[in-house]
C-alpha cells in the first residue's frame, strides 16, 4: 500500500504518502490564497523525500470539505487527475474535519471547527478521534457555543472565536499526514467509511451572476 493524501480545503495545502503502516513523507504550507500553485510542487517534494515516483501509488486519499469553493476545488481536481493519469487507482474522499479529529487524538466527546469566513465556522461533533456522531454544518460561533459548551474544541475556527470555544485547541490546521493515517486504518478495518471524492459545498460560492444581470451582446 501506497496512499498520496491532499487536502485543500482550508489554507493548508498539505500532501502525505503513507506506506499502510506510518507517513513516509509530508508536506504542509500555510498560504489561503495560493492553493493551485503550491499543490503539486508539495506533491513533487513529498515523492523525492520518499524517494518514490507517482506510479508506484497505490491509492489517493483527499480531503473533501467542508471549505471554501475555489481552494477545495484544486485538491479534489489533482486527485481525479492522478488517479486517471495512474489508470484508475481509487480515490478515497474523507471530511476534512475528521483528519483534524484524528490528528487531535481526543479521548471522550470533543468537536472540529475550521474557518469558513464571513463570520462563520464549519464544524462537527465526535465522540472520539474517529468517530464524527453529527454531520458537518457551517454556522457562527455564537449560534452553536451552547451545543459545544464544556466540550473541546479543535482547531482554526475554535482558536479564533475564544468567547465562543473557551476550550480551544490544536492543531489549527489540517495534516495530510492523518488524513492519510485514518484511511489506511478504515482500509485495513474493510474499506468502510470513506466518501464520495465530490466537494462538499455546504452554501453557495462567494462568486455569482448578479440579480438582473442585462446581456450587452448584440443580437
Amino acid at each position: 500500500m501506497l496512499l498520496l493524501a491532499m487536502d485543500t480545503a482550508t489554507p493548508a495545502v498539505t500532501v502525505a504518502l503513507h506506506d499502510g503502516t506510518a507517513v513516509v513523507a509530508e508536506s504542509t504550507r500555510v498560504d489561503a490564497r495560493r492553493h493551485g500553485e503550491l499543490l503539486l510542487p508539495a506533491v513533487d517534494r513529498v515523492l523525492k523525500e520518499a524517494g518514490t515516483a507517482l506510479d508506484a501509488v497505490t491509492g489517493i486519499v483527499v480531503g473533501v470539505g467542508p471549505g471554501p469553493y475555489t481552494g477545495l476545488r484544486v485538491g479534489l481536481v489533482t486527485a481525479a487527475a492522478f488517479s486517471s493519469a495512474l489508470g484508475g487507482v481509487p480515490v478515497h474522499g474523507l471530511c476534512t474535519l475528521d483528519g483534524l479529529a484524528y490528528a487531535a487524538g481526543i479521548d471522550g466527546p470533543f468537536a472540529v471547527a475550521t474557518d469558513a469566513r464571513r463570520k462563520e465556522v464549519y464544524w462537527a461533533r465526535y465522540d472520539d478521534a474517529r468517530t464524527r456522531v453529527t454531520d458537518a454544518s457551517v454556522d457562527r460561533p455564537a449560534d452553536v457555543a451552547e451545543r459545544l459548551a464544556g466540550l473541546p474544541v479543535v482547531g482554526a475556527g475554535a482558536l479564533l472565536y475564544p468567547d465562543s470555544f473557551p476550550d480551544a485547541r490544536g492543531p489549527e490546521h489540517q495534516s495530510a499526514g492523518a488524513l492519510a493515517a485514518l484511511a489506511a486504518e478504515r482500509l485495513a478495518a474493510g474499506g468502510d467509511g470513506f466518501l464520495d471524492p465530490a466537494p462538499m459545498y455546504l452554501r453557495r460560492p462567494d462568486a455569482q451572476v448578479p440579480k438582473n444581470y442585462k446581456v450587452v451582446t448584440p443580437k
